[in-house]
């Protein structure tokens, strides 16, 4: 089995980040059958529907391109399954954050990029 531990890293590093600023981590990679959010958060009453995407440095692209509309439509359904589950609306937000990595699995850089869709 492959595991990618750069990914897992990443959002080792964005958990650590979201608690440093205040947020309470709700769920860590929420799975249903429309398919899975890397990290639920909440801060002053929003609550934030999270995707990590980590890279090496100096990648081609910044991460948060890769986070197309094929990626936030499914993201989009994860999250409306997940409130019809706690059966509440939610004020609620899309986020993005971008983590680098160097080639030890140190972090470079983290980017939290608020109500990314």
């Amino acid at each position: 089995m492959y595991v990618n531990k750069s990914g897992l890293w990443g959002e080792v590093f964005a958990a650590r980040y979201l608690r440093d600023n205040l947020y309470t981590i709700i769920s860590a990679n929420y799975k249903c059958r429309m398919g899975e959010i890397d990290i639920i958060a909440e801060k002053d009453g929003v609550t934030s529907f999270i995707e990590v995407k980590t890279r090496n440095e100096n990648p081609i692209a910044n991460p948060a391109e890769s986070v197309d509309f094929q990626k936030q439509r499914k993201l989009t359904a994860a999250a409306q399954v997940y409130m019809r589950e706690v059966k509440q609306e939610l004020n609620s937000r899309f986020d993005v954050i971008e983590v680098t990595l160097d080639s030890k699995y140190n972090l470079v850089k983290i980017n939290h990029i608020k109500n990314a869709f």
